[in-house]
């Protein structure tokens, strides 16, 4: 027979609190290595949930085979095209850095070049800017070498880590089994565990849910998109290093009020001034109609009203998040700024709600 516990003494609750306390901070910090791949490992069984009830669904409740063919779905569509990616940008960031070393790729020669196609009196104005020719040369051949090798060390130091990064992708996808089995039961007992009104939870966990999803779908999915078509026509256009323009397109995508036309619109420049008039021509348009409209089509689809959070919010969390955590700032930031908008939102309602009772009291 079981026995209620019951904590009466002042000395002893606090000394369970504190236990209690330290006792998760060390948990953790046992679990800080690998923080990303259980980020990603949550927003993943939080994404394909859905998915994973229809399997299950259509398998009669075979849980455990449902999370299996969900999670070989997940390999499918979004691991394994990824590192492909990533293979891929090794090679060419190191093809990058070999072409600025041996100089075939000259940033002041392509400014003389643009130049010479402008009219005489800016060309005059720009020549007045850039006096010291030779410094600007050797400062943007500097930079420009400094990048392409931090691009080919940062690829290298990814193969190199190979068993580092095959260990946080087995944990998250283990965890991630779990979770689209078990979750639900997962969440009851940590719902429990929580002391805050039944209500308040709900709305704080529904609220997290949601962010997460419409990050995923109307962030990482439009940004994925546009990256890709953005290096589908870069490579049609002949512009080198496509597929690293197309990366860099999408990780621009990610960030509200500044999107892919800061890396199309100048390339479309340069080709529209050196004579390039049909690439130009045709990478205006793409740009504005194919690039842009993913943005503007896709993401009213994909997220609806899941959130309503104001742009300038987004923007800066968004940005905050990828200066704090890294690539995972991109999920962190808005879930972060959601629960403070969430938390505040039910705090007024709660005052509100006092300040109406108090003359009936």
């Amino acid at each position: 027979m079981k026995r209620k516990l019951l904590i009466e003494d002042g000395l002893e609750r606090a000394t369970f609190l504190v236990l209690v306390a330290v006792v998760t901070l060390l948990f953790a910090w046992l679990m800080l290595p690998y923080s990303a791949a259980i980020l990603w490992g949550l927003v993943a069984a939080i994404v394909f949930t859905p998915l994973y009830r229809r399997i299950a669904a259509a398998l009669g409740g075979r849980r455990s085979l449902a999370a299996t063919l969900t999670l070989l779905i997940v390999l499918g569509l979004v691991i394994v095209p990824a590192i492909l990616l990533t293979v891929s940008l090794v090679e060419e960031a190191g093809n990058l850095y070999n072409q600025v070393q041996d100089g075939h790729i000259d940033p002041i020669a392509m400014v003389e070049h643009v130049r010479g196609s402008l009219p005489r009196w800016l060309s005059r104005l720009i020549g007045d800017q850039f006096s010291d020719i030779a410094h600007v040369r050797a400062t943007l051949r500097a930079n420009l070498s400094t990048f392409a090798k931090t691009l080919a060390g940062s690829a290298l130091n990814i193969g190199q880590g190979a068993l580092g990064f095959l260990a946080a992708l087995g944990v998250m996808l283990y965890l991630t089994f779990f979770l689209l089995r078990d979750g639900d039961r997962y969440g009851k007992v940590i719902a429990a565990a929580v002391p805050l009104d039944p209500e308040l939870r709900r709305r704080l966990v529904g609220d997290f849910v949601t962010v997460v999803r419409a990050t995923m779908k109307g962030s990482v999915v439009v940004a994925v998109i546009q990256g890709f078509l953005g290096g589908v026509i870069f490579s049609l256009l002949g512009i080198p290093a496509a597929l690293l323009w197309g990366l860099v397109m999408g990780f621009f995508s990610l960030v509200p009020a500044v999107g892919t036309g800061i890396v199309w619109v100048p390339v479309a420049l340069y080709l529209l001034a050196t004579g390039a008039y049909w690439e130009g021509g045709v990478l205006v348009f793409c740009g504005l109609f194919v690039i842009g409209l993913v943005d503007n089509l896709l993401r009213p689809i994909l997220v609806g009203k899941d959130t309503k959070l104001p742009d300038f919010v987004v923007l800066i969390a968004t940005v905050a998040g990828l200066e704090l955590f890294g690539i995972s700032g991109v999920i962190v930031g808005p879930v972060i700024a959601a629960l403070f908008v969430s938390v505040w939102k039910i705090f007024t309602e709660l005052r509100a709600g006092q300040i109406e009772e108090e003359p009936a009291t």
